[in-house]
């Protein structure tokens, strides 16, 4: 039998970034990474934007290529399934029926598409892979009628890369609001604004009622929209049944401490799959779908295999990009009891999102690229402190970020 290493299930960004900090780390014993789909792990972001837009037909934006993983040791199993977990034996089953035996396991599985269940369903089409992307493209073209189920990052993005391709689109969101999942009303205001002066058909609060044979969609209120494709993008599922299947705790994702350890001390999960317990938030089981939390904790789950026992102390990140505007958020606004908005000029805005106690647990930002980034990283900086910045300085530019001193929170 080979000998046991570190093996990681999922070759996404979560995986390839943990299996290249294993060497960076100074493991030098067998690391294995195992990923269904054919492709070397490669950026899912660009999948809405760029891999739309290019003009030539576009590659995967790689991130740990053959030759790499070569040079590193890591031996990449590619289009290849894992299909139980022994924990006793410390082994992972493929679907060839091949074994791999393990030190420490690393799940990093990810997510799938959240799938429609109304009549007409199967009409639908998704984005989550490199591959879809490549179908999805020739369909974006001048005068194609597109319908988007779905008003969250996903569909809004999708929107705008269709507009910018000459599409017509229309939107449908159940919800009284796009962006309902952990954006602010204030600059999901601002988004919905922007689509619409775009030419996006934006229409919130209503549901679908089916898909008819020709492609158009009957909605509940009796109204019909001829599309030419539909696209849903209402959400994503944890890829959970290996864990499930091997008897590990599920709660919106693998279950996971705050160093990323399941309760089987030799099996931890990252990325998308992994709902993580956060001592930022009172240890609040955090489920992230996010390309920054991939890699941290990545490199963290990494460090942990290896004994490190280190906190996860990363504050949580996601940002959209959508026309000219650049949507970012640091930490969880929903955690705030108020808040407090900072204008920047140019039609940028922050908000500051403020727990009970005055700790600032939040910041959203709305605008040009360069108008907010440094704004959001410098706020990273003060809730990772768990500062408590006076409001009205929050509140002023006049007053600069990083002169914020690390206030403690009200008891």
């Amino acid at each position: 039998m080979a000998t046991a290493g570190m093996v990681i299930i999922g070759a996404g960004e979560a995986g390839a970034r943990a299996a290249t900090a294993l060497r960076e780390e100074g493991w030098d014993g067998p690391v294995t990474l195992v990923g269904a789909e054919i492709h070397p792990p490669y950026e899912r972001p660009p999948l809405s934007k760029a891999a739309l837009l290019a003009a030539e037909e576009p590659a995967a934006t790689t991130v740990l290529d053959r030759d790499r993983a070569a040079a590193l040791g890591i031996e990449l199993i590619l289009g290849a399934e894992a299909v139980a977990i022994d924990r006793p034996a410390r082994s992972v089953t493929r679907a060839d029926g091949r074994a791999l035996p393990y030190h420490r396991l690393l799940l990093a599985t990810g997510a799938r598409p959240r799938r429609l269940t109304l009549p007409g369903h199967e009409r639908a089409l998704y984005l989550r892979r490199f591959d879809d992307a490549l179908a999805l493209r020739p369909l974006l073209r001048p005068g194609a009628r597109l319908a988007i189920i779905g008003g969250g990052f996903i569909g809004l993005e999708l929107a705008a890369a269709a507009v910018a391709r000459g599409c017509a689109v229309t939107v449908i969101e159940a919800l009284p609001r796009i962006l309902m999942r952990g954006v602010p009303t204030e600059i999901a205001a601002v988004i919905a604004d922007r689509h619409r002066a775009a030419g996006v058909d934006l229409r919130t609060g209503i549901g679908v009622e089916r898909i008819d044979p020709d492609g158009a969609i009957l909605l509940a209120d009796g109204s019909r929209i001829a599309a030419d494709a539909v696209i849903a993008g209402i959400g994503a599922v944890p890829e959970t049944a290996l864990a499930e299947a091997a008897g590990l705790s599920i709660d919106n994702g693998v279950a996971v401490d705050a160093t990323l350890a399941t309760a089987d001390p030799d099996i931890f999960a990252a990325g998308d799959c992994a709902a993580c317990a956060h001592p930022l938030y009172a240890g609040r089981r955090i489920r992230l779908e996010a390309w920054r939390n991939a890699q941290d904790q990545g490199s963290l789950a990494a460090r942990n295999m290896l004994g490190r026992g280190e906190a996860i102390g990363a504050v949580p990140w996601f940002w959209s990009d959508q026309y000219e505007l650049t949507l970012q958020i640091a930490g969880l606004a929903d955690e705030g009891r108020t808040t407090v908005a900072r204008d920047l000029g140019d039609g940028a805005m922050l908000l500051f999102h403020l727990a009970a106690d005055g700790r600032l647990v939040a910041a959203s930002g709305i605008g040009p690229l360069g108008k907010i980034a440094r704004d959001i990283r410098l706020t990273e900086m003060l809730i990772a402190q768990r500062a408590a910045p006076a409001p009205d300085a929050l509140a002023s530019p006049a007053v600069k970020l990083k002169t914020l001193s690390l206030s403690p929170a009200r008891t």
